[in-house]
């Protein structure tokens, strides 16, 4: 993509040129401001979180629009979207800066919805009847296992994209979770069958577009944040954390070429140090919200010791507290509680 972008912009830079030795200064100079307008045809969007925690869109129209929403529960949740105006994209003469190339080729190419509140997680999805039982409950969001060849509960009856439209038409926010292969070295036995294979980068981009299908197959628009589900593993076996991060860079490139934002959900001592650790060092193509596990404490979104505060600000969850039965509204599940501060799935 970017050496195709390249050669058409040195195309057009020496096409110019050839024009200005044929023709009048006036037509020449009507050439170069033809050749350095943006595209008509351009659909790129650029996604930012801002410093408040609701998002913005950049979207190439001439015109800005904006909304906002918000709901709460028994708990102090919140929702937010919100939109801008597209920047004017370089000319020809600016050769696509990385910056701005990286932002077309990742493109989250749609307004993200922004969640401020508890969520819960359940290995089964749970019945429509226990979600509608269940809005009496402190949560305003609910973790889908909906996909991916780790996922220890792989039959769910009751997922499907007719049930994750009602649960959104009765006010759940849903965080879609994709348990994918598993690092190598990973301590869950039974994870140890689903573990990366020997190609990590072609295995991370093939199940990517697995994640990606089975969301849209689910009605979850563009822009929705898709989790990957990595395990606790030994994140001091220096070959087994770099095929494991080869993977995760691989998964998350593809991710957001497809337009969707590559989440990342591991335990704070395994998968979410490495994260940190290679967000420090530089590298890309890592994870655009975070989802870390640590259990027994309370929620503690901005005071993880693996995470530098300043890190995926306003792009958090935190899992504190698993395996814990509750009721509400009559009816009994054994879950995971979160705190979120994060995108949620854009449904259909």
């Amino acid at each position: 993509m970017r050496r195709l972008k390249l050669t058409l912009a040195r195309s057009a830079t020496t096409l110019i040129a050839a024009l200005a030795t044929l023709l009048t200064p006036a037509t020449t100079a009507s050439a170069t401001a033809s050749a350095t307008a943006p595209a008509a045809a351009t659909l790129t969007t650029s996604v930012r979180p801002t410093a408040s925690g609701s998002t913005s869109a950049s979207v190439p129209t001439a015109a800005s629009t904006s909304s906002s929403s918000s709901s709460s529960t028994s708990t102090s949740t919140s929702v937010s979207t919100s939109t801008s105006a597209f920047p004017t994209p370089p000319g020809p003469a600016d050769a696509f800066p990385d910056e701005e190339e990286e932002d077309i080729e990742r493109g989250a190419e749609a307004a993200m919805t922004h969640f401020t509140g508890g969520a819960f997680d359940t290995c089964n999805t749970p019945s429509l009847a226990v979600m509608k039982a269940w809005r009496s409950s402190p949560y305003g969001a609910v973790g889908v296992y909906y996909g991916g060849r780790g996922r220890h509960c792989q039959v769910q009856h009751n997922l499907s994209r007719s049930w994750v439209t009602q649960v959104h038409q009765m006010g759940w926010q849903v965080l879609p979770v994709f348990v994918g292969s598993q690092a190598p070295c990973v301590y869950a036995a039974n994870k140890k069958g689903v573990r990366i294979g020997n190609r990590p980068t072609e295995q991370g981009r093939s199940e990517a577009d697995e994640a990606v299908g089975a969301a849209q197959a689910l009605g979850m628009l563009s822009g929705s944040p898709l989790f990957l589900d990595m395990e606790a593993y030994d994140v001091g076996n220096a070959a087994c954390a770099r095929t494991t991060l080869d993977f995760v860079r691989a998964w998350n490139r593809e991710v957001r070429e497809r337009g969707y934002l590559p989440g990342f959900y591991s335990s704070a001592d395994s998968g979410v140090r490495q994260m940190e650790q290679a967000r420090q060092a530089g590298v890309g193509d890592l994870p655009a919200v975070i989802w870390f596990a640590r259990w027994h404490t309370g929620p503690a979104v901005y005071e993880e010791q693996s995470l530098r505060e300043d890190a995926w600000r306003h792009q958090r969850i935190h899992q504190y507290a698993g395996d814990t039965a509750e009721t509400h509204g009559g009816q009994r599940l054994v879950v995971d509680r979160n705190q979120v501060d994060a995108p949620v799935a854009r449904i259909d």
